[in-house]
């Protein structure tokens, strides 16, 4: 049995040939660590070729990424490769179309705790939720962890990647889809009609909806609190919202 470290680390990509071929062979990678102050002439390369994919890079001292990688031999990068390929945004707007059916959506700003994002995405597939879409930057992508996270619903739910959320929902609102922000001081979620073309925004762990992503939002909807805390975990937040939804439609 593999223990949690190994679990994690499942999906790393360590060493500049293995993650040189990776970029090359055009498989799905969420993000590249790279040791800080790395500077070799092999590594710039693959840094060139990763950011006109647009795959996000990031500097990390040299230990963290003996961590990640088990100490095997990294040579300075690693990459953090997807267990799916993602969808595209018209790919999601097809699906719905192929089942008759208004789009139903899942907007993720910056969730970045894989376990919440795989708990999400199972959901969504339950609810009959057609896809969920995340940003590039600042959120845990298709991981490992978010696969088993997900009990496997990650291999049916389009999941789609975009560069900016509040853009994406100005795109949305063209195509005729009401958008919904979870956050505090809102209506009562039980008081509005969520079944006709709906994106549910939920945000950030801690900061919740950015302020811009709010701006963009139809209507900002809350869940009564009656405890003495004032919020939900995310992926129990998004599970109310997306089944108060499914069943208006």
């Amino acid at each position: 049995m593999k223990d949690s470290n190994s679990e994690a680390k499942s999906d790393v990509i360590s060493g500049r040939n293995p993650v040189s071929e990776a970029i090359r062979s055009g498989r799905p990678i969420d993000k590249i660590l790279v040791a800080r102050g790395e500077k070799s002439g092999a590594v710039v390369g693959i840094l060139a070729k990763a950011r006109d994919r647009q795959i996000p890079v990031k500097e990390v001292d040299r230990a963290k990424l003996d961590y990640i990688t088990g100490s095997s031999v990294h040579q300075g990068i690693a990459a953090f490769a997807a267990v799916k390929d993602y969808s595209s945004v018209d790919e999601i707007f097809e699906y719905a179309e192929s089942r008759d059916e208004s789009p139903f959506i899942v907007v993720l700003d910056e969730i970045e705790d894989p376990h919440n994002l795989g708990a999400i995405i199972r959901t969504a597939e339950c609810a009959g939720v057609h896809g969920v879409i995340i940003p590039k930057r600042r959120s845990a992508g298709l991981s490992y962890v978010v696969g088993k996270a997900s009990a496997g619903a990650v291999e049916y739910m389009r999941v789609a990647r975009v560069t900016n959320i509040a853009s994406l929902l100005d795109e949305l609102k063209d195509r005729g889809v009401w958008i919904y922000g979870a956050d505090m001081n809102g209506e009562d979620y039980t008081k509005c009609d969520l079944s006709g073309a709906c994106a549910i925004v939920i945000g950030n762990e801690g900061k919740g909806i950015s302020r811009l992503v709010r701006q963009k939002c139809d209507v900002i909807v809350s869940l009564p609190m009656k405890g003495k805390i004032n919020s939900l975990n995310a992926s129990v937040a998004a599970g109310i919202l997306m089944y108060h939804a499914a069943k208006g439609r």
